[in-house]
């Protein structure tokens, strides 16, 4: 495990110095370390020059699935200790506003139930929280699929809704009632870090966001729309017009735990959030 760690560190900095530094070892340790894994699997890992490291495709792929290893055996030790805890803290990350107005029925609803523990309240970014699961920061989080990437989480779908086109009040289709994907085509959508593809039209490529207020103000200089679900989009906020996506792909919002997590107070917390949510669409 500790060659995947020193190979991951190289490829995420592509910099065998920068690397070490990061490990707190020394650099022809780490050169040997790596070289003695590509021997093992047989096959190059990087491509390497007196001024340039660069993955090879084998590389890419150990990344990607080396990342989610590290993730999980750090998880399971994070588990594990939390289990011989007897005054567990369930932690939950959300992101600000991402909840369809959904938590405060989802904790009254754990507090009732005789099992319960304190949760935690985290705040993750538009697109870390499942890596707040993963890596055992966190024991469940709220997401939307498809725009967060549920690789190695078990979910349950608490509510499905549409999606809106967030414009300029300047733009060629503010004056429309609701918009189409071919609408949009052309459109600079902006391509948010580390988010997979979500069915949106590619449109032309849009700014890089992070922020979703950072986002908010790229629209309203006309620089880019965005298609949102509908809870992430509302409240409305000034300068900025909100139309329905006609034929878009409905998004769910959804409570995601690890895979191999099947603690009680985990299931116990799942099954209220579920229970709220059908108790708020009936209301």
């Amino acid at each position: 495990m500790a060659e995947l760690e020193y190979f991951v560190a190289v490829a995420e900095e592509l910099h065998f110095g920068r690397a070490a530094t990061r490990l707190a070892i020394a650099q022809p340790a780490l050169s040997k370390a790596v070289r003695r894994l590509e021997s093992r699997l047989g096959t190059a890992l990087l491509h390497r020059s007196s001024r340039h490291v660069a993955l090879t495709p084998a590389g890419e792929a150990l990344l990607t699935h080396g990342r989610h290893a590290l993730n999980a055996v750090g998880a399971a030790v994070e588990m594990a200790r939390r289990a011989g805890d007897r005054h567990t803290r369930l932690r939950l990350v959300i992101k600000a506003g991402g909840d369809a107005n959904l938590l405060s029925g989802i904790l009254a609803a754990y507090a009732r139930r005789p099992d319960a523990h304190q949760v935690d309240i985290l705040f993750g970014g538009a697109t870390d929280r499942a890596d707040h699961v993963r890596d055992g920061r966190a024991d469940v989080a709220l997401l939307y699929v498809p725009f967060d990437d549920t690789t190695g989480l078990d979910h349950e779908t608490l509510t499905v809704e549409g999606r809106v086109a967030i414009l300029s009040p300047g733009h060629r289709l503010a004056t429309r009632s609701e918009v189409t994907l071919a609408d949009l085509a052309q459109e600079p959508l902006p391509r948010w870090k580390g988010v997979r593809w979500t069915g949106a039209p590619e449109g032309r490529p849009g700014p890089e966001v992070e922020d979703g207020a950072v986002l908010m103000d790229l629209i309203r200089l006309g620089r880019t729309v965005a298609v949102l679900p509908r809870s992430l989009a509302l409240p409305a906020q000034p300068g900025l017009v909100y139309r329905p996506v006609a034929d878009a792909a409905r998004s769910a919002l959804v409570v995601a735990w690890a895979q191999e997590d099947r603690r009680r107070p985990v299931a116990s917390f799942v099954a209220a959030a579920v229970e709220a949510a059908g108790a708020a669409g009936e209301g």
